[in-house]
């Protein structure tokens, strides 16, 4: 059991999970920015520019069903 543990913290803290952690944690604060910057800046450039624009009511109909997206 002893092994099995050096083992893993060896692993651990090789620079592979902490790699991966960062990872992550870079990705969903990059994905809060990008989804900030299309809510905020990009949505308002177009609701100036083509006026105020409404997506509830997008739909695709595939057969007898209908796909909101």
């Amino acid at each position: 059991m002893k092994q099995a543990l050096k083992d893993f913290k060896g692993f651990a803290f090789s620079g592979n999970v902490i790699d991966l952690a960062l990872g992550v944690i870079i990705g969903a604060a990059f994905s809060k920015v990008v989804e900030a910057f299309a809510g905020d800046v990009l949505m308002g450039f177009i609701g100036a520019i083509f006026g105020q624009p409404n997506f509830d009511n997008l739909t695709l109909k595939v057969g007898d069903g209908r796909v909101g997206y």
